[in-house]
Order: C-alpha cells, then structure tokens, then sequence
C-alpha cells in the first residue's frame, strides 16, 4: 500500500508539491484554468492565510455551498493547512436542510456561490439571516445561526453583508508565513479536519467527523486500486460536496500527483469533452452518469482512446452499462467501491487486474488496511463465506464519530471499533463481496442517498398528512425513485400535485417524491411494526414495474 505514514493534509501537499512540482495539478478545461502543483500550494496557502486572518480559529467549522468550481478544491487543501474543519453543503440543500446543517456543525464561515440554474443562495442566505443585509462583512449577528459570523462569496459582485473570495484572498497577505507555519506546527493527523452530512433512518443529518489521515489513507487506498501515478489526469464530474468527489476525487488525486479535471455541474457532453481535450485516463461517475455518456456516444463522436481507468459507484453498477464502459469508452480497468461517510468512505475495491467478471458481478475486496466480516444481525456472530449478513468494516477509515451525536455513533460502531453498515451483503473464501440488500430503510437515487425519515417528517408538517411512509420503487434511469404513501387526516383532500408543489423550494429537489399515493391503512406486523417492503412490493403492483424490478435483482 503506498503510504505516508500517519501526516496531516497540509504536510501531504507540501509533499507532492516537492515531488511533482511542475505538474498539472487542477485543470478547468472551459475556464482556461490551469494550476501546476507549485502554484496548487501557494494558492492553498493564500487562502488558509485569508481564513487566518478572519479570526477562524483550529477546529472552526467553515461550510462550503458550491458546484465542483476551483474555489472548492481550494479551500478542500487550504483550510487543513490553517486547521479549520470543513463542513461540505449539498449543492441541492433547500433553506430548511441548510439552516439545520449550518446550526448542528456549529459553522461560523459559510463560503458559497451565488446559485444554481434551480436555487438561488443569495436569497436563501438573505431569508435565513435578514441581519446581512444591515451589517458589515464578518460582522453578522443571526438570530436563527448565533455562530454564524462570515459569508465568502465566490463572485466578483458585492452583497450586502459579505466579503468577496478575492477580498479574503487579498487579507492573507497581512499574514506572515511564519505566523500560518506556527498555527500548522499545532496540527495532528488525528485531529477532525473535514464534516459531511449523512442521515439516518431515525432523523436528521448526523455530522460524520474525519480526520486527515482518514481521508488521506483512503485516498491512497483507492488510488493504489485505480493504479494512478503522477502521469494520470482524472476527470471527475461527481460533486465535490459528496465523498465521491472530495476523496475518491480529489484527495486520490493529490496522494497521487494525479492531474484534477473537474467538471462544475454534470454535464455528459463537457464530460466527454473534457476527457477529449486533456488526455484524460480515468474518468469517475455513478452508473446514471456513464448511461446519459453512453447515449451521446452513440450519437456523437469523442475520442476517449486515452481513458483506461476510474471508480463507478454511489448505487448498484448494471453489468451492461459496465461492459460498455470498457468496450465503447475504453476504460478497460474500471473499478467499483463500495463504502459509506463513516468509512471515510471506501470500504471495499475491485481491483484494475481483476477479471471483468468480477469487477461486475461485485464490489471488490477490503481495501489495504481495511478489515471486511459479514455477521448475523441478529446475533452479530461473524456468518461463513456465501451467507448472507450485515457487511461490518474495521480500520483506518472508520469516522471519529458523529458531532455531537454520541448515542447515534455508539449505535453505529461498536465496543470492538467495527461499522455496522446496514447494508446485507455475502463475501466469498477470496473476500470478494456482493451487496444483497439494505437493513436500513435508505434510497439511492442516481447515487443520491435519500433517508425516507426525511422526507416524512418533513411532509408531516402538511395540515392534510395524518400519516406517510416512503419508499424507494425501482427505476432503470436512476436505480430507485422515491415514493409516498399517505394516510390523510379526516374530512381533508389533497392531491398528488399538491403534495409536490408543498416540496417544492422547501427539500432538495431529488428528494420531493415521484410518486404520490393516498391509503387507508399500512400492512403492519403482528407487534404493529410498518412492513416498509410489502409497501414496495405493493408500490411496484401499482406502478406496473415488475419488469424494473426483475432487472434490478437479476
């Protein structure tokens, strides 16, 4: 296993830096932006000065709101090296799910840009704290976030109440490198340097604390299955606020001298494009990426002959969509993980030496340093090779915890440091593993993690919802679609529409259900337990998605 030993992200890039010093380090094809690792370094360093210099102390939360654009993987290697930790915002977040994570984090630095083509931030920002638009920058006083003190907009235009990227950029030079060198001789490999959100089937997000050698170990790990070195360039259209983007992404990259070639917001041809003009040889996406890549090939022409590896995951990789990855985009040494948050996140790889057929009928092996056992849910008692049970990791990886959360993460891990993963899977005597099916509620939707519990609890607050439960019904486009049975209160009326339009601006838009359902009643077990499967088996009748389905499980 390439290795580091046990060091903090800031020593990892001075590092590379020394190594490979003339490199492309981040590439934006479209921008005409290019960063070689000697010049990756200092602006990592500009704005860990910048942070420094707004007061943002060891072990502040600083957020980050914003597509996969420059300033993200900036700010992903610059605030280690000042010892903030950063807090990754889901790009679809609505007002109701950023006030929460920007509260339960504790952040008192939120960097964003200005929106997307489907929301607005600067006005969600505005709606949340009214007080902006009346104070100075670095001045807010919020009532709904009492920590909150610091907006950065990534945007040449000025709001009211914050500071421009450029203007933080340009207040770093008032800190000497003596001063930043001093503030890094306090940091340890152990210490929490990165939050992102998971939820749980019992509530809201939960803060999934890593340190830096969490994520720079699993960077090498997965680099080593990928087999990337300094000669590679990785085009990654996954979103940087996801695992996905920041550590199979970016951080296997930096491990690696590997060239970024980040694509802002998924867009299958400026993914093709990109691979095309910068030689790209691997290339990253969940199976609904690779499907939409697929179609424009067949009718458009990219020279993709440079592509030889990359990672699909985020939900279960079709065999033929994987086949064709290999045949038609010529990436014959793709590779699937599997992994959650808490796992920093990769958890098992396939290997680029392993027959197809493995690397499509399952998701590998534990990763180097990694421990893999399936047990009984029952009886947690470890169950022999071909039955099927919980899929258990212990290691390197494993998080810290929740932030302050401490009954949910002894939930998750237990006395012996093992992950309980929720997910069901079989191993065989070569420790190869194969997913079989969730004890948890969750769904995946185009490598979206969805928590029904979310999104109940949310339609709960509608007057005409007496009752709801979701569930995830089959879709061949996106794995799974998100479906909600609802029992409505006496003597009240509402309509699929309804219930849509009342998400609508209020939840992430991936989570507003596709189908809408009215019940009397719930098929319920003998203790009076709601079987969520018969609600899918019943959701899968009246939809007419048999055929989905058997593809599914085939």
């Amino acid at each position: 296993m390439r290795s580091f030993g046990k060091i903090t992200i800031g020593e990892l890039v001075d590092r590379i830096a020394a190594n490979y010093p003339g490199n492309d380090a981040l590439v934006y094809p479209d921008r005409g932006l290019r960063y070689s690792y000697k010049q990756f370094l200092q602006v990592c360093d500009r704005i860990a000065k910048g942070l420094m210099k707004l007061g943002v102390e060891k072990g502040e939360s600083v957020a980050i709101w914003a597509t996969n654009v420059p300033e993200w993987v900036i700010t992903q290697f610059g605030s280690p090296r000042m010892g903030a930790v950063l807090v990754t915002v889901n790009t679809n977040y609505k007002v109701f799910e950023l006030e929460y994570l920007l509260r339960q984090s504790d952040s008192t630095t939120l960097i964003m840009i200005e929106g997307t083509k489907s929301s607005n931030y600067i006005d969600m920002i505005y709606e949340l704290c009214p007080e902006l638009k009346e104070c100075a920058p670095g001045q807010l006083k919020s009532e709904r976030l009492p920590f909150l003190k610091n907006i950065i907009l990534i945007s040449e235009k000025q709001y009211p109440g914050m500071f421009t990227w450029e203007e933080v950029m340009k207040m770093g030079e008032e800190v000497t490198d003596e001063e930043l060198a001093a503030r890094r001789a306090t940091l340890e490999p152990d210490d929490v340097i990165n939050m992102m959100y998971t939820s749980g089937t019992t509530g809201f997000p939960k803060g999934v604390m890593l340190t830096h050698h969490n994520l720079i170990a699993n960077g090498c790990g997965l680099a080593e299955c990928m087999n990337i070195g300094p000669e590679d360039r990785l085009c990654i259209p996954v979103p940087f606020f996801h695992c996905f983007g920041c550590v199979l992404g970016t951080m296997s990259c930096v491990v690696s001298g590997t060239t970024m070639v980040p694509v802002e917001v998924f867009d299958a041809r400026k993914v093709l494009e990109a691979v095309e003009k910068e030689r790209c040889t691997a290339v990253h996406g969940v199976p609904t990426m690779f499907i939409v890549e697929l179609e424009l090939m067949e009718k458009e022409k990219f020279d993709t002959s440079t592509l030889r590896t990359g990672i699909m995951a985020g939900s279960p990789c079709p065999i033929e969509v994987m086949k064709k990855v290999v045949n038609i985009m010529g990436a014959k040494e793709i590779v699937i993980t599997y992994g959650q948050t808490e796992a920093s996140p990769g958890i098992t790889n396939t290997r680029t030496d392993d027959p197809l057929e493995l690397r499509v009928s399952t998701v590998g092996r534990a990763l180097p340093g990694v421990e893999v056992k399936i047990v009984n849910p029952e009886t947690g008692v470890e169950v022999p090779p071909g039955e099927q049970g919980e899929i258990c990791a212990r290691g390197y990886n494993i998080m810290k915890g929740y932030y302050k959360m401490p009954e949910a993460t002894a939930a998750a891990i237990d006395g012996d440091g093992w992950l309980h993963t929720g997910d069901l899977g079989v191993m065989d005597e070569n420790g190869y593993c194969k997913i079989t099916g969730r004890l948890k509620d969750m769904i995946i939707r185009g490598g979206e993690n969805i928590y029904p519990r979310e999104i109940e609890e949310f339609l709960y607050t509608h007057p005409a919802v007496k009752d709801v439960q979701v569930v995830g019904v089959p879709s061949t486009k996106y794995g799974e679609e998100v479906m909600a049975f609802i029992q409505l209160r006496k003597d009240r009326t509402a309509t699929q529409e309804e219930i849509r339009s009342f998400c609508e601006g209020k939840i992430a838009r991936y989570k507003i259900p596709r189908y809408v359902a009215f019940i009397d009643s719930y098929p319920i077990t003998t203790s009076g337990k709601i079987q969520k499967y018969k609600l899918r088996e019943m959701a899968i009748e009246m939809l007419g998605l048999q055929d989905t389905a058997e593809i599914e499980t085939a």
